[in-house]
């Protein structure tokens, strides 16, 4: 799967908002494979790529989790930790070393609310990676699990 062509975060945010969020994200590295979170599990932080590839997947009940979407440098990771009730709608794994900034869900949310033109910067920029992964998944699964093409109705 290619990589996201979701808002990246130096494109997303004006200069100012992006360096004051930038300035309270600690650094984080994940080895391949590491599970970051998931689906269904409270989402309390989220993260920002530096390098490396992550996976987002959906669990499908019977089925192994099918791959969403592959996430890459720039990439925002979680959208869950800004709208309540604040629980992952994927799941999240590393496919090769990650170098990521790691954020803290509750500080962000009271920076938001603390300055109106932050909270809606950071709220449009998230809310146009969450509308672009809700297409990733409705594709990917329609991809895996829709009608064949080409043969019309069974």
């Amino acid at each position: 799967m290619s990589p996201s062509m979701a808002p990246r975060l130096n494109h997303a945010l004006p200069g100012e908002h992006r360096d004051r969020l930038l300035r309270i994200g600690r650094e984080v590295r994940f080895a391949p494979g590491a599970r970051l979170f998931d689906e269904g599990g409270r989402a309390d932080r989220f993260w920002i790529l530096r390098d490396g590839t992550l996976a987002l997947d959906l669990h499908v009940p019977g089925r192994r989790a099918p791959v969403v979407e592959t996430l890459g440098a720039g990439d925002l990771v979680g959208w869950s930790w800004l709208y309540e009730p604040y629980v992952w709608q994927f799941g999240a794994q590393t496919v090769t070393p990650v170098h990521a900034y790691e954020f803290d869900a509750v500080a962000v949310r009271l920076m938001c609310q603390d300055d109106a033109d932050f909270g809606r910067a950071v709220e449009h920029w998230v809310g146009r990676v969450l509308a672009h992964r809700l297409r990733a998944a409705r594709t990917r699964l329609l991809d895996l699990y829709g009608p064949a093409s080409g043969g019309g109705a069974p």
